[in-house]
């Protein structure tokens, strides 16, 4: 059996009649403390250091993901170099395997 109920009511009715808790001054409190310390960060910080604050990416971290990248493609570059020699490797063995000199007499 399935029942379907549809209610219309505001956000603040809902919760209300779920009990629960009214959180919005609490939050417009918290919502003010953290806007006056991000002004007060913001006139303490150096330009420089607001980017550095704010983009993780810096020049550092750049040179790191290069030295990721070029340690990624020479692992590929053996990895090609391997499989391309043992490609070789069958193809001589396969070769090799054909009738011997003793087997045409």
């Amino acid at each position: 059996m399935k029942f379907n109920f549809d209610i219309e009511c505001t956000p603040e009715e809902a919760r209300v009649f779920l009990g629960l808790p009214n959180v919005a001054p609490l939050q417009e409190k918290m919502m003010k403390e953290l806007e006056k310390k991000m002004q007060d960060n913001i006139r303490t910080l150096s330009p420089e250091e607001m980017v550095k604050t704010w983009m993780p990416l810096t020049i550092q971290s750049m040179g790191e993901f290069q030295k990721i990248f070029w340690t990624q493609m020479e692992a590929a570059r053996n990895m090609s170099a391997k499989a391309a020699k043992d490609v070789k490797d069958a193809q001589e063995a396969k070769e090799n395997k054909g009738p011997s000199s003793k087997d045409k007499k």
